[in-house]
C-alpha cells in the first residue's frame, strides 16, 4: 500500500489543500462570521508565502516525507501496530487519534515552553483568523512538528496510509476551524462534539491570555474536553472580540519578512498557561 501512495502523495495532499481552500474562500465571502479589520490584500500575500516556503523548505530539510518513513518503519518492524500484527482498520483508525492526541499536546507545550511559544506566537500574531490562518506557521515551528510526528509513527508503527489520511484530514480541517465562515449556533453545538468547528478554535486565537490558552485540538475536540482545556465561547462574543496578541499589533507585521523575524524580537510575552482563569463558558 505506501509504495502505491508515495508517488502521489504531494498530488493528493495538494488536491485536497486547494480543494479546501477553494470551499472555504467561497464560504467566508458568501457567510462571514466576523467583518475583518484588514484587507485579505494586505494579509494573504504572506499567508500563502509562507506555506510556499515552509512546503519547499519540508522537501528540503525532511526529503523522506512522513508517509515513506511510515514505510520504512513498516518495513523495519517499528511501533506497537507492527510488533502486534493489529488488524489493518484498526492500525489505521488509532494511528490517526494517537497522531490527532500527539498534535493537542504537541500544541499545548508550544503554548508551555517560552522558546517555544516564541516560534507558535507567529500563529497567533495575525489580526484577524482566516482560513489562511490555519496554515500560518513558522517555519522552525513547522520542521519541529514533522520531527515528532515521525517520532510518534516510528512509536506506533502508523501504517501509511493512516499518515496519508491523518496529513489530508489535519490540512482540511485546519483550514475549516479557522475560516471566517458562518456556522448556525444549532449545528455548531452539535458538530463541536465530533470536530472543532470555527466558533470553537476563534477562541483560542483571542486577546485575553486564558481564552489563548484554551481549545488547543485542531481536528478532534475531546482533548480539550478531557484534559480541561475547552472554552465555549469568548467573553467579549465573536462579532467583537480581538483577535491577535498583545505583541504585534500594527498592521507591518503582517508581511512576511516581519513574520519571519517574529521568534526573535521582544520578550516571550504571556504564554504561561498557569495564568488561564475563569471557568468554561457556553455549551
Amino acid at each position: 500500500m505506501a509504495e502505491s501512495l508515495a508517488p502521489f502523495e504531494s498530488a493528493i495532499r495538494l488536491g485536497f489543500f486547494f480543494a479546501v481552500l477553494a470551499v472555504m474562500v467561497a464560504w467566508e465571502v458568501a457567510a462571514p462570521r466576523r467583518t475583518l479589520t484588514q484587507t485579505r490584500r494586505l494579509r494573504w500575500p504572506a499567508n500563502l508565502g509562507i506555506v510556499a516556503l515552509n512546503t519547499v523548505l519540508l522537501r528540503v530539510l525532511l526529503p523522506v516525507p512522513p508517509l515513506v518513513f511510515a514505510a520504512l518503519a513498516e518495513a523495519q518492524g517499528w511501533g506497537v501496530f507492527n510488533m502486534l500484527a493489529a488488524p489493518g482498520w484498526f492500525a489505521v483508525a488509532a494511528s490517526v487519534v494517537v497522531l490527532d492526541l500527539a498534535i493537542y499536546l504537541q500544541h499545548v507545550m508550544f503554548h508551555a515552553v517560552p522558546v517555544l511559544w516564541r516560534l507558535h506566537r507567529m500563529h497567533h500574531a495575525d489580526l484577524d483568523i482566516d482560513v489562511t490562518t490555519g496554515a500560518r506557521f513558522h517555519p522552525i515551528e513547522i520542521v519541529l512538528s514533522a520531527l515528532l510526528k515521525m517520532a510518534v509513527i516510528a512509536l506506533i508503527g502508523a501504517p501509511a496510509l493512516a499518515v496519508l489520511v491523518f496529513e489530508v484530514v489535519l490540512n482540511a480541517t485546519a483550514m475549516f476551524n479557522h475560516a471566517n465562515a458562518r456556522v448556525a449556533l444549532g449545528l455548531d453545538r452539535v458538530l463541536r462534539w465530533f470536530v472543532v468547528t470555527p466558533d470553537m478554535h476563534r477562541v483560542h486565537h483571542s486577546i485575553h491570555v486564558d481564552e489563548t490558552n484554551s481549545n488547543f485540538g485542531f481536528n478532534l475536540p475531546w482533548w480539550d474536553r478531557l484534559f480541561g482545556t475547552y472554552r465555549g465561547q469568548p467573553r467579549d462574543g465573536h462579532a467583537a472580540m480581538t483577535i491577535g496578541i498583545e505583541q504585534f499589533r500594527q498592521p507591518k507585521v503582517l508581511h512576511l519578512h516581519r513574520m519571519l523575524a517574529q521568534p526573535f524580537v521582544g520578550a516571550p510575552g504571556s504564554y504561561a498557561l498557569g495564568r488561564r482563569r475563569g471557568e468554561d463558558e457556553g455549551a
